[in-house]
């Protein structure tokens, strides 16, 4: 598949990385570190030398029990740092990652070029029809309840397979009404899901997007791993390539990491299994 990023046309054959630019105090792993324009640019020189194909930058933490931050606020977390980004790397593709229409609207207009929305277009009714105007790739998150609520009370009335393959046949045809054809799926781990579920769901991972669209991939150093393993987030990253490494060989096209480098060393590794013959 070949996704057009602001007249840019990429090639998504092979698997891609994203890494990951938390601008928040309170992320489930990384929260607060990147607190100057020096750490921001040296984290970001990093992830692209390490080799990673988008950045995707947030400024409202999403983890579960987390509460929204004012909209001006997320504004203000991001654009600067989006601009100086651009600056210092004027080849980068970034991908703002937030559910709100506005935010979404200035981080393109200062040149991001891909929107990740957690709530698939649930939290905010200007998303899609912006979406619309626009024309640029959109990652359409699967996700029950908001983050504050979605790990409690936990309800599926079908196989979770089918209900997620039914959000998103539901979401894509609106999307495709409002002239979006670039779309990624991500089927939203740890965003209203049991452990098991997260399990289920990375097991039949093929099963999902209808074979027509690209499976994205955001699991790295989640709390999925740590309660089996009964280990901190700073100590997941051994077990974080495992589950990419599952994920790949089960269809994921593009891994959003905190770690660029193990999970290159991921891609490597399960296309060349794959290309034996």
């Amino acid at each position: 598949m070949i996704i057009n990023c602001a007249g840019s046309l990429l090639s998504l054959k092979e698997p891609k990385i994203m890494g990951i630019v938390n601008l928040t105090p309170d992320s489930f792993y990384d929260g607060g570190q990147l607190d100057s324009k020096n750490k921001i640019l040296k984290h970001v020189e990093n992830l692209l030398n390490e080799g990673s194909d988008f950045i995707d930058i947030g400024g409202c933490s999403t983890r579960p029990k987390s509460k929204f931050i004012p909209e001006k606020e997320e504004i203000k977390r991001v654009i600067k740092p989006i601009r100086y980004i651009i600056k210092n790397f004027p080849k980068i593709r970034i991908s703002i990652d937030t559910f709100r229409s506005e935010v979404a609207r200035i981080a393109v207009e200062e040149g991001a070029v891909i929107i990740n929305d957690i709530s698939g277009g649930n939290l905010d009714k200007n998303m899609f029809p912006l979406l619309g105007k626009l024309k640029i790739p959109y990652i359409l998150n699967h996700i029950k309840g908001i983050p504050k609520n979605m790990q409690k009370n936990i309800y599926y009335k079908n196989n979770i397979i089918i209900e997620i393959n039914n959000f998103f046949s539901k979401k894509i045809f609106y999307l495709k009404k409002n002239g979006i054809q670039d779309i990624i799926l991500d089927p939203g781990f740890g965003f209203g899901k049991t452990l098991k579920q997260n399990f289920q769901i990375l097991k039949y991972l093929s099963l999902l997007g209808f074979q027509d669209h690209l499976i994205l991939i955001g699991i790295s150093r989640k709390s999925m791993i740590q309660h089996i393993l009964k280990i901190s987030h700073k100590k997941s990253l051994n077990a974080t390539s495992i589950i990419h490494t599952i994920a790949l060989l089960n269809g994921s096209k593009l891994l959003r990491v905190h770690d660029v480098k193990e999970a290159i060393e991921c891609i490597k590794l399960v296309q060349y299994y794959k290309n034996i013959y």
